[in-house]
């Protein structure tokens, strides 16, 4: 077996041969690969995962900066925080992406984030939880009915007249109750309606009720 080397000299034979990431990296050189204690659950990860979020805890603790952390037995970080919302911390980091198990609290998570200081992370949820409190507390809207009696010639002032959310559902032709004049004046029952939405404080918010004949 013959593999050349990267200032172009050969070296011959199998034994003794080791890939670059066999060989151990010189001293001082920091580690790939870091190893977390969270609460007792040992997770195992890379150092460029830990630093995608530069202003990050984990960055920080994994750099050495201004941070005393003591290590266990394999020489794994200590951090005293819950393990079972860990991991979406991490894959997070790994992927760019929120994925939770469908009974994990995203409150959970969030409060780790915040310790973590992994800002993308913490805008997600506050975006989901936001959005979760918008449809719970969203009202479906009430639709308020009204019957106008009108006559046949008064159907078109009657159209160019409604407005503000207002709009026909039913016409109902009751004939003629009396003479105008020498016509008949056929007279109609006119059902509309509008949609009106409950905000969140209870109040009844809509377009202004506004109907003419």
């Amino acid at each position: 077996v013959r593999m050349r080397m990267e200032g172009g000299e050969e070296m011959q034979g199998a034994a003794g041969l080791r890939c670059a990431w066999d060989i151990a990296p010189p001293a001082g050189t920091p580690a790939k690969w870091v190893r977390l204690n969270v609460g007792g659950t040992v997770f195992l990860t890379t150092r460029q995962t830990l630093c995608r979020e530069q202003k990050s805890f984990l960055c920080r603790l994994c750099q050495g900066e201004e941070l005393q952390s003591d290590r266990d037995e394999t020489g794994a970080y200590l951090i005293d925080r819950d393990p079972t919302y860990f991991g979406p911390i991490l894959n997070f980091l790994r992927h760019g992406k929120l994925v939770l198990d469908k009974d994990m609290a995203e409150e959970g998570v969030l409060e780790e984030a915040e310790f973590y200081n992994i800002g993308p992370l913490i805008r997600i949820i506050k975006d989901r939880l936001e959005e979760k409190d918008y449809t719970i507390t969203q009202v479906p809207p009430k639709h308020v009915y009204r019957v106008l009696q009108c006559q046949e010639e008064e159907l078109t002032q009657m159209v160019s007249t409604m407005s503000d959310g207002w709009r026909f559902e039913q016409l109902v032709n009751i004939g003629s109750s009396y003479n105008y004049g020498n016509e008949d004046q056929t007279e109609f029952l006119c059902v509309v309606s509008k949609e009106l939405y409950n905000s969140p404080n209870g109040l009844s918010s809509g377009p202004s009720t506004k109907a003419k004949v």
